[in-house]
């Protein structure tokens, strides 16, 4: 997924309102711009960390540049706009580029299923099972190298690993992948102690038949792409 816009560099002063965040450009004018990110942002949000934002001319939004990244010692990003994993994702399904889900022709994106839940993405294809696919971004990281999801209570994300696990039962595939937004890490656990009612959950999920795959990204000022499949 590239960027549609040339990303620039900037300094966070503060980020407000889950959606806002008080920037400084290099040639030292201030701005707010969009934070597309309603989670806790945990160790992301610090004043004076460097991050670049895309700018936009959409006369439909009030806001005129959107913060994308997070750029960390020794040239390491972070991604932080929540839609990106599911546009990175459908041109990855899209070009059959995952091994484990490359078999399935049809990408569905935004499909009703459960109860009153929308799957990601619903793969078919011909003689064999649908596969639903429930994707998450991981930006969370407290020790060197381990990715962690998630990094605030997710009654959400407990009520969608009950959905994924109902179509496993009902013979479906059913997967839960989680795409780290990080560049620095290598490994990935789940952050048992921030919401143990999710971890809990998806153990449960995992029992009844629902897969977990992890995936990296390779992130730059130009893109974010998916990279390769972490060992779990």
């Amino acid at each position: 997924m590239d960027f549609a816009t040339p990303l620039i560099p900037a300094t966070l002063i503060k980020r407000y309102k889950r959606f806002l965040a008080d920037c400084r450009l290099a040639d030292g004018r201030e701005l707010t711009a969009h934070c597309a990110n309603p989670g806790s942002m945990m160790g992301l949000a610090e004043p004076g960390t460097k991050i670049w934002l895309e700018p936009n001319d959409d006369p439909k939004k009030k806001l005129k540049y959107g913060w994308r990244l997070i750029e960390h010692q020794g040239g390491h990003f972070t991604g932080v706009d929540t839609s990106v994993p599911n546009r990175a994702l459908k041109a990855a399904l899209m070009a059959r580029s995952l091994p484990e889900l490359a078999a399935y022709e049809t990408v569905r994106p935004e499909v009703k299923y459960g109860e009153n839940s929308r799957i990601d993405f619903l793969l078919t294809q011909d003689g064999l099972p649908d596969c639903y696919v429930e994707v998450k971004s991981v930006t969370l990281s407290r020790q060197a190298g381990l990715a962690e999801f998630p990094d605030s209570v997710t009654a959400r994300g407990t009520k969608h690993l009950g959905e994924l696990a109902a179509m496993a039962r009902a013979g479906h595939r059913a997967v839960m992948l989680y795409l780290v937004q990080r560049t620095d890490c290598s490994r990935f656990a789940l952050a048992a102690d921030i919401d143990p009612a999710y971890a809990a959950a998806f153990e449960t999920a995992q029992a009844q038949g629902v897969e977990r795959l992890v995936y990296g990204t390779h992130i730059s000022p130009e893109s974010v792409k998916i990279a390769d499949a972490f060992d779990i």
